[in-house]
């Protein structure tokens, strides 16, 4: 038997009970945006100064097409205008920052973690139905 293997178990073990409790505690509610903040569901008070998550992800392009308007000048220097339609092929983009904090509106429902006992909170995201 590998005493590597056993080594690693063990600490994948404790690293996931030490992960478990490190966020016990901290149960995601719902809420709802308001002209002066945040009014979580099962909280009496509004929240006026909260957090928003700052999300980074891997923003995956498919192949597609756009049809639009062409304007301006060809190599000789001649004006161009009309119809095109332009091809992008699949791709990738790393380190896309998805910032919806801007697009958060009173009425809005969003998902939150209280923290600070309750004085402060961290919204995760917009919930929709």
């Amino acid at each position: 038997m590998n005493p590597y293997n056993k080594l690693a178990s063990l600490l994948d073990n404790r690293m996931s009970g030490h992960a478990a409790s490190a966020v016990s505690g901290l149960h995601a509610e719902l809420g709802t945006m308001t002209a002066g903040g945040l009014k979580l569901d099962r909280f009496k008070h509004e929240i006026a100064d909260y957090y928003v998550a700052d999300w980074m992800a891997k923003l995956h392009l498919p192949s597609f097409s756009l049809t639009g308007t062409v304007s301006g000048l060809n190599s000789g220097g001649v004006p161009v205008a009309g119809q095109a339609t332009f091809a992008f092929a699949e791709a990738g983009v790393e380190d896309v920052r998805m910032e919806f904090q801007h697009g958060l509106k009173p009425g809005d429902r969003v998902l939150a973690i209280p923290i600070d006992d309750g004085n402060d909170a961290v919204i995760l995201c917009k919930v929709v139905k």
